[in-house]
């Protein structure tokens, strides 16, 4: 069942994104905040929204998790928040805003899985895989901050 409610929110975020009006204020604020609310959006509504979505997104993960593991845990996602930007940077969103989509944060997710899964065939020590993944997610930045030339002076007046 928690692979049905994954998919049915994927399907749900990604087609609100990309085929709503919602899903352009929600990338239009995140390249350029200032320019939607002088387009005549109403910035703060549509964050507020975001939020609300976002915690309803929590909720029902966190109710996943608890039937999950049959127990409630304070403890029991400690350490998947840094996961979690990971597979959204290496999926491709641009940290600068404005770029990003629901299928490339699911095959950073997968990307992410798969380097963990191999690390355990291999034998390699839990420990290791956390620096393996912090050094992936660091090239997964300094590739974005390449591509999108942040950084380098270009496009500044």
């Amino acid at each position: 069942m928690p692979v049905v409610i994954a998919a049915i929110a994927v399907l749900a975020a990604h087609g609100i994104l990309e085929w709503t009006r919602f899903g352009v204020y929600i990338k239009g604020i995140g390249s350029n905040m200032e320019a939607v609310r002088r387009s005549g959006v109403n910035v703060r509504q549509v964050i507020l929204l975001v939020y609300v979505l976002s915690g309803l997104a929590v909720a029902v993960s966190g109710m996943v998790t608890a039937a999950r593991l049959a127990s409630g845990s304070s403890y029991t996602g400690v350490g998947f928040e840094l996961q979690a930007i990971a597979a959204v940077i290496i999926g491709g969103t641009s940290l600068f805003g404005g770029k990003g989509s629901v299928v490339g944060t699911i095959l950073g997710a997968l990307f992410l899985a798969t380097i963990g899964n191999l690390l355990i065939l291999k034998g390699i020590s839990p420990f290791y895989e956390q620096i393996i993944g912090g050094t992936v997610i660091l090239l997964a930045i300094w590739l974005n901050r390449r591509l999108s030339g942040a950084g380098s002076g270009r496009g500044r007046d």
